[in-house]
């Protein structure tokens, strides 16, 4: 990579796990290299847009570096804001995005409402199914706020196969059913439903509708691969479709005023109790945290990646 394109890749990986996403942070690292060994990421390609309306595109990843394909088309999603109002980039051909919540706090930190999602491979079993044939396809909704921005980051799944891993690794079972046991039980053991790769869809059956209307529209509106022509293989996975959406609200007035719409809206749900929490209070905790005290790392992904280094 350029230096300008590596320093920017690593700073993605190191945000996620300062926020508290290891899963889609460091510990993706060293499936990022062997990817790129295997020539499944290009680091040389760069994204280009190759059709155009208004504030809507589309863009070829070339099978770049997914996160700096992301990045890159939320860029030009919010420049497309600033003109019109509202932008829109839809990406084909593109590679794991790695943590997708980044692209809704690059949006709200440029002061606009930041939306994106990506398909992925088939790996959640569509809801009365007991085989994986849709993606957990996540969806990120990004809020600028003055006093802390409001960012949602989910996967169609109750928990992601980062999240399983990450709770695996630490020995924890997962705080609420997660999917299903060998035996069809709903269960809490992340390494039982990474066994059978049967998650639970968030809300059932809408999470399940959810994945299937999300792929067709980034499917549709980038001309790139649906999760069914993805490979089902998690090392060698690539071809992702992606859409990111922008709008710019100071076009419809003073930012003073949405700033505080959004904080009213915000007081009015922490009065209802002191664990309550807006999407992103928690990651903005955990950062702050973390640039104090240091990024929790766990050890066995931070000697993978140490090896690393012998052979560069």
């Amino acid at each position: 990579m350029s230096a300008e394109c590596a320093e920017l890749s690593a700073r993605l990986f190191a945000d996620a796990s300062a926020d508290g996403v290891p899963s889609h942070g460091l510990n993706r690292f060293p499936l990022f290299v062997s990817c790129i060994e295997r020539g499944l990421v290009d680091v040389s390609a760069t994204p280009e847009c190759v059709a155009s309306f208004g504030g809507l595109e589309r863009w070829d990843g070339r099978r770049g570096p997914g996160n700096l394909n992301a990045h890159r088309c939320m860029d030009r999603a919010i420049e497309l804001a600033r003109t019109h109002g509202v932008g829109a980039v839809a990406l084909a051909h593109t590679n794991h995005w790695m943590r997708g919540g980044a692209y809704g706090w690059q949006a709200a930190d440029a002061g606009v409402v930041g939306i994106c999602w990506t398909n992925t491979l088939p790996n959640l079993p569509p809801w009365g199914a007991t085989s994986p044939r849709i993606g957990n396809n996540p969806l990120v909704i990004g809020v600028p706020r003055a006093g802390g921005h409001v960012v949602l980051d989910m996967a169609m799944s109750q928990f992601s196969y980062g999240a399983l891993s990450v709770h695996r690794m630490r020995g924890q079972e997962l705080p609420v059913d997660g999917g299903y046991d060998e035996q069809g039980r709903l269960t809490r053991s992340p390494a039982a439903i990474e066994r059978t790769q049967r998650l639970l869809p968030i809300g059932y059956w809408k999470g399940s509708g959810l994945s299937v209307v999300l792929d067709m529209i980034a499917t549709l509106l980038s001309g790139g691969q649906a999760t069914h022509e993805i490979t089902p293989v998690v090392a060698d996975e690539t071809g992702q479709s992606q859409v990111f959406v922008a709008f710019d609200p100071s076009t419809l007035g003073a930012m003073d005023e949405v700033n505080s719409s959004v904080d009213r809206i915000v007081e009015d749900l922490h009065q209802t109790g002191a664990d309550v929490r807006y999407p992103g209070e928690r990651t903005l905790a955990t950062r702050q945290r973390s640039m104090s005290e240091g990024v929790e790392v766990e050890p066995s992904i931070w000697e993978a990646v140490r090896a690393l280094l012998g052979r560069v």
